[in-house]
């Protein structure tokens, strides 16, 4: 509850409101975007029995592990020290994270998929925040795992999204490249040579 000068502490019962607002904010974001890019039918899509499992693995770690912690406690035997400090961190970075999942889908429209599809008349969307970085989502996600980690004071629930999340990552990055590399040639060989992955002058 908030104290006496009106400053809200950070609990972890605040820290998990905290993620579980994050995720349900990640939810609305989405769902317009993903309503309007369904309207625009795929020509062309990787979405295969790998994609499938990379999808849910990642899901589990981002979304179904945490929340069933959030809910339950489990499981209670990884529990470990809360930091209020590190939640505050956390928070930051979830909002960050939401930001970039705004941008990116704002700076997609049309072109957007939450797996590996093209799209009719897809375009390579250089504008925006796709003038600096490649894939700003993958970027949110990495925030979401991380900001996860801090909020969640259990080792099991709070590394899941960092686990869960690797796998998709490592496990598709180089494929969806390879797709838009078959798809627009050495414009898009062209355009990864000036902008990076997810970090800016680093990855």
């Amino acid at each position: 509850m908030p104290s006496a000068s009106g400053y809200t502490p950070m609990t972890p019962f605040v820290a998990k409101c905290l993620f579980v607002g994050g995720v349900m904010a990640w939810a609305v974001i989405r769902y317009p975007f993903q309503r309007r890019a369904w309207k625009n039918p795929v020509t062309t899509t990787l979405r295969d029995a790998r994609e499938q499992f990379l999808l849910a693995i990642a899901a589990a770690g981002l979304g179904l592990i945490p929340l069933l912690n959030v809910a339950s406690g489990f499981p209670r035997a990884a529990d470990h020290s809360f930091s209020p400090q590190l939640a505050w961190v956390g928070a930051g970075l979830f909002s960050l994270a939401l930001w970039l999942f705004y941008r990116s889908h704002r700076d997609l429209g049309l072109h957007f998929s939450e797996s590996l599809d093209l799209r009719i008349d897809h375009a390579l969307v250089t504008d925006g925040i796709y003038r600096h970085l490649r894939h700003p989502m993958y970027l949110a996600f990495w925030l979401w795992a991380f900001a996860q980690a801090l909020l969640l004071p259990n080792w099991f629930a709070g590394c899941a999204g960092i686990a869960g999340f690797s796998v998709l990552y490592f496990g598709r990055l180089y494929r969806e490249e390879q797709m838009m590399v078959d798809q627009f040639g050495d414009r898009y060989r062209d355009y990864a040579k000036h902008t990076a992955r997810i970090v800016p002058w680093l990855l």
